[in-house]
């Protein structure tokens, strides 16, 4: 309960520290012997509230914001570290759901979504080829995170790899790398239509599937005329 009084805190509001203590006037530093301390000093926790230190850290939040592209309304899952997911669709449940495997109260901040919101529709307007909104893996195990955060670094607009590939530097089967391009909360952003098959596309769970996986590759300007 940030900003709380020391009377609101002692639960008689208007009390101040002295009346507290028993000597009225006499200030937090001077109740501790420490002239000039803070309230914040006292619990530990420099410039921080009574409110603060007694109810802990401000409760999380995840906030939604959506960008109409021609593969749908793509929608951005935003808590206060970064993107935390993306979606293909909008719709209720999938917002729920999602709130849901975060663990997060759902909050509407148009703000905090305003650059995820922003770099999406300009990378779909073809003036953006790299994402620089910060992002939240903790939707990701230690493998997703390895391997989708490899992917996300190494491998920029216009570029591709195989399953392959992405195996070899990382060590998991490529099984396993099919598998967790499946599962890439952060589609779009974390690039996994830039993974493809030896022999063609391979899969994607995204969207309307592979044609939406041809789109972005086509659009990004790297799809091999074969595999058309």
């Amino acid at each position: 309960m940030p900003g709380l009084s020391v009377g609101e805190a002692s639960g008689v509001p208007g009390l101040s520290v002295g009346e507290a203590s028993g000597v009225p006037g006499l200030s937090v530093g001077e109740a501790s012997g420490v002239p000039g301390l803070s309230v914040g000093e006292v619990s530990g926790v420099p410039e921080l509230s009574v409110g603060e230190s007694r109810m802990g850290v401000m409760e999380e939040t995840v906030a939604f914001g959506t960008v109409p592209t021609v593969l749908g309304m793509v929608l951005a899952v935003v808590t206060p570290v970064g993107v935390a997911g993306t979606a293909f669709r909008d719709s209720p449940r999938l917002r729920e759901r999602f709130a849901d495997r975060l663990g997060l109260t759902v909050t509407d901040d148009p703000a905090r979504t305003e650059q995820a919101r922003s770099e999406l529709a300009a990378y779909f307007a073809g003036s953006l080829r790299e994402f620089t909104v910060p992002l939240d893996w903790r939707l990701t195990t230690r493998a997703q995170r390895r391997v989708l955060g490899l992917l996300y670094e190494t491998v920029p607009y216009g570029k591709s790899l195989t399953y392959g590939d992405l195996a070899t530097e990382t060590g998991v089967p490529a099984r396993g790398i099919g598998a967790i391009m499946g599962s890439n909360p952060i589609p779009i952003i974390v690039p996994c239509h830039r993974v493809l098959a030896g022999d063609g596309l391979g899969g994607f769970s995204g969207g309307d599937g592979l044609e939406s996986k041809r789109w972005l590759l086509t659009h990004e300007g790297q799809l091999p005329m074969t595999l058309f």
